[in-house]
């Protein structure tokens, strides 16, 4: 059973310390997300924050439960597509958050002139986010044999998920 869709608002860099728990508590398990444990919270919030992204917040009440950042996958002939990432406290997992979130970045890169989002960097023995993404509309464009350093399970793939944002325009 989900909980109440979250309140989700954009957030400026003055603003990330709401999120550095839950980032932390993220990268800290070493087994779902690429940013490394001992990573700063300056480099954390440049890496959420820093424009072209664009940072959101998830929050139940004065809470902040989620997080989620949007940018362009890539510069100049490639910023047409997005990408993102996702991070959901450990204590609001399993309640819709990460769900609520992806539906609302889809809407807000459409709404910025994205035609896709790209994730170039999903680990694949995250199983519970790779079971999201596809129930969002991703499919699995690619594989990345032992591209990422597992804490516990030592090299697993990556994989590159996509969707398309806006209708195929044709030939």
């Amino acid at each position: 059973m989900t909980d109440p869709t979250p309140r989700i608002r954009e957030i400026g860099p003055e603003e990330f310390h709401r999120v550095w728990p839950i980032f932390r508590a993220v990268v800290s398990g070493g087994d779902v997300f690429a940013p490394g444990p001992d990573t700063t919270f300056e480099d954390a919030r440049r890496f959420w924050t820093a424009p072209p992204a664009r940072a959101f917040v998830a929050e139940r009440g004065d809470l902040v439960v989620g997080s989620f950042m949007l940018r362009p996958n890539q510069p100049g002939l490639g910023d047409h597509v997005a990408n993102a990432g996702y991070i959901v406290a450990p204590e609001a997992r399993g309640r819709g958050i990460a769900e609520a979130m992806c539906r609302h970045s889809l809407a807000t890169a459409r709404d910025a002139g994205f035609t896709a989002i790209q994730f170039n960097y999903v680990v694949a023995t995250n199983e519970s986010a790779v079971r999201l993404w596809r129930k969002c509309g991703f499919e699995i464009v690619g594989r990345v044999p032992d591209a990422f350093r597992h804490q516990r399970l030592g090299p697993v793939d990556v994989l590159v998920m996509w969707r398309r944002l806006v209708p195929d325009p044709g030939p």
